[in-house]
């Protein structure tokens, strides 16, 4: 029992290190994707050279993500954005079972009923995608240039808290990240530690 609980520890810390030397680093080229949105249709990076986009992992249940739309801090985000050109895909990679698993049909109701406007919602229930960027948690914010190149990787903001309070006075950092990329800037924060509850994976 002992050699096979090593040897389970062993086969969990290898994969942890497969996943952390593969895990996609900022100002490298961001991992292509095929992924299906919430209503049906395919979705590919590939498809959106040329523009920023910007990964928003989600999980309806999270007290950090709730921070987040309940306030309607994410939908002004998603609104002023994707008002600019910037696409934005909202990716729910909860496993079946797990807090935030949804259907696409619980997904379009839920946008519907929070105003929320991103540009699709991918949903991953397999984790594959998460995997791919090694999301962390909900949220955790990803922002990819016109050149396919990952510009940021991290929180939302500079405030760790579920907290709606704290939004006014927090320092957004995917706003901050857009605004100096579009005005051919140098990223000031490129990679923060991103927030939230963790992203609820099925097991391998």
């Amino acid at each position: 029992m002992k050699k096979l609980r090593r040897s389970i520890f062993q086969m969990v810390v290898l994969l942890a290190l497969i996943a952390s030397a593969l895990a996609v680093k900022v100002g490298e080229p961001a991992p292509g994707f095929d992924s299906v949105d919430s209503n049906g249709k395919p979705q590919k990076l590939s498809a959106y050279r040329g523009k920023y986009v910007v990964l928003e992992w989600h999980n309806q249940g999270c007290p950090y993500t709730k921070k987040h739309y309940e306030s309607g801090n994410m939908q002004r985000l998603q609104k002023e954005w994707t008002g600019k050109g910037v696409v934005w895909l909202t990716v729910i990679s909860s496993s079946p079972g797990a807090q935030g698993f949804v259907t696409p049909t619980q997904e379009n109701e839920y946008l519907k009923q929070m105003k929320a406007s991103p540009t699709a919602v991918l949903m991953d229930p397999g984790g594959s995608l998460g995997r791919l960027y090694d999301a962390k948690t909900t949220p955790h914010m990803f922002i990819i240039d016109p050149n396919g190149t990952l510009v940021y990787n991290g929180a939302i903001d500079d405030h760790p808290t579920s907290d709606q309070s704290d939004i006014a006075g927090s320092k957004n950092y995917v706003s901050a990240a857009l605004q100096e990329a579009l005005a051919g800037k140098p990223i000031t924060d490129p990679a923060t530690r991103p927030y939230g509850c963790s992203v609820k994976y099925g097991k391998f």
